[in-house]
């Protein structure tokens, strides 16, 4: 494995499956809040269809993976953000599912049998109404874009002052 030197920003989704676009949102909204503030040197921002086999060619060799990915939860509250941390264990297990057939759990499974997981892997999960074919996020869900794409940025910055310090 090589030498992790870097941030991995993944959204997950499909912008044309409504809320399951949320993903991308938010990585649309940090690019432009980079534009005003850039993020440390390093940070790669991507999107992903969900695919596992992309999702552990993204974070790969990353010091710090964030995701953010649409879910359903039974019951939901379109809008509510979950956080899942992976580092050195399992993750522990939400009450909720991601929008695609196969979901982020397995791209984590995959990832820790092949020794391919990131050094630190958060998870931001955001609770959907709709994910109809078209353009274009529910209210409710809309309307966490911009504080997630704000706790992204803090989850970053408390990455890299903790990064290096002994534990």
């Amino acid at each position: 494995m090589g030498t992790r030197t870097r941030i991995a920003v993944i959204g997950v989704g499909n912008e044309f499956r409504r809320d399951d676009g949320v993903g991308w949102a938010v990585l649309a909204r940090l690019r432009e809040r980079a534009a005003r503030r850039p993020l440390p040197p390093g940070t790669v921002w991507a999107t992903c269809d969900g695919d596992p086999g992309r999702l552990i060619g993204l974070w790969e060799d990353a010091d710090l993976a964030v995701v953010v990915d649409a879910a359903h939860a039974h019951p939901g509250l379109p809008g509510r953000v979950h956080r899942l941390e992976l580092d050195g264990g399992h993750p522990a297990q939400p009450q909720t599912t991601s929008s695609h057939g196969l979901g982020l759990g397995e791209a984590v499974e995959l990832a820790r049998a092949l020794g391919k997981l990131p050094g630190h892997l958060v998870v931001y999960a955001v609770e959907g109404a709709d994910t109809s074919m078209g353009n274009g996020l529910s209210p409710a869900v809309e309307a966490a874009v911009g504080p997630l794409a704000r706790t992204v940025e803090r989850e970053i910055a408390r990455y890299r002052q903790t990064a290096g310090r002994p534990a």
